[in-house]
């Protein structure tokens, strides 16, 4: 079925119901409709609001936009590719990759594109989930979230910014029509995006004002394209690209014991980074602003080669004065300062802790994930599952990011954990499963015993890890291959449970 005509039997019928939907078809969601299809489970749909796979990657299409994580690494480990270009892979060819890797194991039949999620709510008589969307209305017994923590931007609280009437958009949000030649450009923030994207048009525009509100912490950017030989052999002996996989895991993995364990480490890391500040940044006055002051890892470590040169030029201004309002042809600092300006670029980041989609589910006690978060903090067990929403399980949920390495082993590692939970699920009869509050009590109390002395927690900044309890919902504060322990099997034990067979007793009885 092509995916064209799967949209129309999906418009042409009232509510449809499936086994099982997934919402999101970034890396995530995607992995998880493979591994149902290769599990036989045809019963599923995914929910995707973009008109294609991708999710990130299919979205963040500004000049620059790469990954920091290596190429052989973040990539699934079944679907390993031997044609990378170079280390670090760009956006445009990461996106090729997930779409090839869809077409290849036959899933986007299983797709509805363009369907935005409008609300998803638990019937605890029925025993599913209700899914309203712009595609139709659908029902389910389990719902798996895939969407992503980068997937809705962040825009700045500024007076006047909407009423700014040059060329303004988020860096998520390319405007590609825009011809940014010689204009007068500002971007604010210098977070992962602003990055690559003040490099790339630094020597196209006119003139550009950098905002800053803290300094990254950067490191070299060790990229290089790939050699023909390296390429060969990556697609003939499989082994090497193997080997390489896990190479650059285990090197990656070391960071944890200074990030988590013993943050002291971590100054190894900062000489590094002092002596690329030293030797990229010429101008003293600008060496200074642009010199953190928190301790490295913290927030994010970015890599860049061409990020501190950039700035040093001649065209380029590092505005560190606060931002008091947005004219319409201009932005003014506290200092009463004013530049003039033809484009606005908003480079701030995501959503993360206080997604908007949080509002879309409701559980079983009529209260959202909004609310239940807003109440006792954004928490979930194993990152997959949350108390008060049955049936249902998260990809990329609570405590689950990282910092260091490749998002994709998380990935697959709850990939392992829903899919035995729907096989446990069919296996034992169950109508329900729901997280029961003393485990996940139980389990957010250890994470936060390790997430205490962690750098991110110690190190003097204020990062989008931490939510507005203060506390760190973002990160997994342990080795990846913990987690992949923790998640190798469903643990049914931690779970309050009915079976169908119940329900009809009870009805019975009545």
């Amino acid at each position: 079925m092509s995916r064209k005509v799967t949209d129309k039997v999906v418009d042409n019928r009232g509510t449809r119901h499936v086994k099982t939907i997934i919402v999101g078809s970034g890396f995530a969601g995607l992995g998880l409709a493979i591994r149902l299809s290769e599990q036989g489970r045809g019963d599923f749909l995914v929910l995707e609001r973009g008109s294609d796979v991708g999710g990130t990657w299919r979205d963040n299409t500004y000049p620059g936009a790469a990954c920091d994580v290596p190429s052989h690494l973040y990539s699934y480990s079944f679907a390993p590719n031997p044609n990378w270009s170079r280390s670090f892979s760009k956006q445009g060819e990461i996106q090729s990759y997930i779409r090839g890797v869809a077409e290849r194991y036959h899933v986007l039949d299983r797709h509805v594109f363009d369907c935005d999620v409008t609300s998803i709510r638990w019937n605890d008589d029925d025993a599913r989930w209700e899914i309203g969307s712009s595609k139709g209305d659908f029902t389910a017994d389990t719902v798996v979230s895939a969407v992503g923590a980068l997937c809705e931007p962040a825009l700045p609280d500024i007076k006047g910014i909407n009423d700014f009437e040059g060329e303004i958009f988020h860096s998520a949000r390319w405007n590609h029509e825009v011809d940014l030649t010689g204009k007068r450009v500002a971007v604010i923030g210098t977070g992962a995006s602003s990055i690559q994207i003040v490099p790339a048009i630094a020597d196209q525009v006119a003139a550009l004002d950098v905002y800053q509100r803290t300094a990254p912490w950067l490191l070299p950017r060790l990229d290089r394209p790939y050699l023909l030989p390296e390429r060969l052999a990556f697609k003939h002996l499989p082994i090497v690209q193997k080997l390489s996989r896990s190479a650059i895991y285990a090197i990656r993995e070391t960071q944890v014991v200074g990030l988590a364990k013993f943050p002291p480490l971590m100054k190894a890391f900062e000489a590094i980074s002092r002596t690329k500040l030293q030797v990229e940044i010429r101008d003293p006055e600008l060496r200074k602003k642009v010199t953190p002051n928190y301790r490295i890892g913290c927030k994010r470590m970015l890599i860049s080669n061409e990020y501190y040169p950039a700035l040093d030029r001649d065209n380029v201004d590092v505005v560190t004065d606060p931002i008091a309002e947005v004219k319409a042809g201009s932005i003014v600092t506290k200092d009463g300062t004013e530049r003039e300006i033809d484009a606005l670029i908003v480079a701030t980041g995501f959503h993360v802790t206080d997604s908007p989609t949080y509002n879309v589910v409701v559980g079983k006690d009529g209260r959202t994930l909004a609310e239940v978060f807003d109440e006792g903090g954004q928490q979930g067990y194993k990152g997959s599952t949350i108390a008060n929403f049955p049936n249902m399980f998260f990809l990329l949920g609570p405590n689950v990011g990282l910092g260091h390495t490749s998002m994709v082993f998380m990935i697959e590692s709850q990939i392992n954990y829903i899919s035995d939970a729907l096989a446990t699920v069919d296996k034992l009869g169950l109508r329900t499963v729901e997280v029961r509050e003393d485990a996940q009590r139980a389990y957010n109390i250890d994470l936060k015993k390790k997430m205490d002395k962690t750098v991110w927690n110690t190190g003097g900044c204020a990062s989008w890890y931490m939510d507005k309890h203060g506390n760190n919902t973002t990160l997994w504060p342990d080795f990846t291959f913990e987690f992949r322990r923790l998640t190798k099997h469903f643990d049914v034990s931690a779970y309050d449970t009915t079976t169908a067979e119940a329900d009809l007793k009870v009805v019975a009885a009545q």
